[in-house]
Parts: C-alpha cells; sequence; structure tokens
C-alpha cells in the first residue's frame, strides 16, 4: 500500500498482529487477511509464538494472497542485559530462534527489544549497559548469519529499558560502533516528548516505524486520532528525514479506521 513520498523513498503502510494476538494464530489469520493491508508484522510471541505449521501455513499465505512480512521478535519474558549468564543464554537462544524463522518467511525486519535495567544496578552500577550492547553485537552477528535485517527499538516508559531516549541510542552507537537501523516507536517516542528530538538526530539510523497513540502518560496503543499525537506533524517529519520503509500500525484496536485516518491526513500533507 501506498502512503507517501520521502526524498525519493517510498513509505508503506502495514499492520502489526498485536491487534489480534488475544486468539491463537490460526484464529486471527482472517482477521490479518482483513485487516486492510498486505504488509504483516508478525508477533512471535504468546498465542502467536513460531513453530514449523505455522511458518508452513505463513508462507502459503504469502504466496497466495501476496503478503509480505516482518516480525516482532519475543518481547513478554526477554531481558538481554540480564546480569545471570544461564538465563541471558536462554533469552538469547530464543531470540535466535526467532531470527530462523524471519530467515524462513523472508521478513522485512525483525524487531527486537534492549535489554532492561535489574535490582543488580545498585552493587554493579553500568553492568546491564555493557551486557546489553554484548547481547546485540551477538544477536546482529547472528541475524546477518541468516540474512536477517535485525533492527532495535525505542522502549516505553515508565518501564526499565536501558535504550528508550534519543540520549542512550545516540551513546549506544557512539560506544557500540554497530551499524544496526533502529525501529523508531512514534508513541514511545511521545510520552518523551522526543519523537522530533529522534527524527532530528537520529532520522539516517530509522529503518521501520511502530505507530499507535497515546496521551503522552502510558503506551496506550490507541488508534490513530485517539489520543494526543500531532500526526500531520508527525508524518510531515518522517518525511521530511526521508525516511522510505514500513510505518506499521500497532493499535489495539480501529486499525481499519486507522489506516483511514493515516491516508486521509497524507493526502494533506
Amino acid at each position: 500500500m501506498r502512503m507517501l513520498e520521502g526524498r525519493g523513498s517510498e513509505m508503506r503502510l502495514a499492520v502489526s498482529t498485536l491487534f489480534c494476538l488475544h486468539k491463537p494464530l490460526e484464529e486471527a489469520l482472517t482477521d490479518i487477511l482483513l485487516s486492510g493491508s498486505r504488509l504483516v508484522e508478525l508477533t512471535d510471541d504468546g498465542l502467536h509464538a513460531l513453530d514449523r505449521p505455522r511458518v508452513e501455513r505463513l508462507l502459503e499465505l504469502r504466496s497466495s494472497y501476496g503478503l509480505e512480512y516482518s516480525l516482532h521478535a519475543p518481547f513478554s519474558s526477554m531481558n538481554i542485559a540480564a546480569p545471570d549468564e544461564y538465563l541471558r543464554e536462554a533469552m538469547l537462544r530464543r531470540l535466535e530462534a526467532s531470527i530462523k524463522w524471519a530467515s524462513a518467511l523472508e521478513a522485512k525486519a525483525l524487531v527486537f527489544h534492549p535489554g532492561a535495567a535489574t535490582a543488580i544496578e545498585y552493587f554493579t552500577p553500568g553492568i546491564g549497559w555493557e551486557l546489553n550492547i554484548g547481547s546485540v553485537r551477538r544477536i546482529i552477528k547472528f541475524a546477518e548469519e541468516y540474512g536477517v535485517d535485525a533492527m532495535i527499538e525505542n522502549c516505553p516508559e515508565p518501564y526499565p529499558f536501558l535504550m528508550k531516549s534519543v540520549e542512550s541510542f545516540s551513546r549506544f552507537y557512539r560506544e557500540s560502533g554497530l551499524d544496526l537501523k533502529m525501529v523508531l516507536d512514534i508513541a514511545h517516542a511521545h510520552l518523551r516528548g522526543e519523537i522530533d528530538g529522534f527524527l532530528k538526530e537520529l532520522g539516517d539510523r530509522v529503518g521501520h516505524i511502530h505507530v499507535s497513540d497515546n496521551n503522552g502518560k502510558m503506551d496506550e496503543h490507541l488508534e490513530i486520532g485517539g489520543g494526543s499525537i500531532d500526526w500531520g506533524r508527525v508524518l510531515r517529519a518522517i518525511r521530511d528525514a526521508g525516511f522510505g520503509g514500513w510505518i506499521v500500525i500497532e493499535s489495539f484496536k480501529g486499525v481499519g479506521e486507522s489506516i483511514k485516518r493515516l491516508g486521509e491526513i497524507c493526502k494533506g500533507l
């Protein structure tokens, strides 16, 4: 689905399966097909956790309906900066399994979350940050081996994620030296008042965008227009940053209305 042009790069509107994550994947497939877009971000978690039969079915649907996929790696039980070596290893292996599914699905992107601080930070300050960088290095190397474009997402307040702000992402790129794209979640950035900051300071790093609305206090995942985000201003800033990629609707409800609303706003730009 064509959306608008960004300095010669086409942006495309997609939907996340978060809106139907309360149903087993097999039951949600019809909802996905009727969502209003043929670009789908699958969620490898909860009732939609992937396995071989599900991946084979998704490949059949891709062939029959012209679908394209991106994949959100598991997030509900993940902390890639966990100080316990055995727990961290288990989480990284789970993420690596998700990367393999992304490769099998020829996913356009694999989205994953940064690590989070724990109580151990009180005794060993900075340990989480170091472990986070080490884990990201491993994830990116593994993804490259499988031809997968893995991207790290800015996470929301008030949770103790290590990478939520413009400053933390700038520090991460500066200290790690890693050349990976980020997933800019507009709703998460809105909670910090940093939408403009991310696009101005890190716009060239953005490879994938998530959108939903909120009222600036919690990550509500409202339909577009249901909160306090100025979408006309945001879409102009995205266009002016030269972004060319997927804009994925992560609203829990009103996905069709969100697609329509974004389309109307784009016509007026």
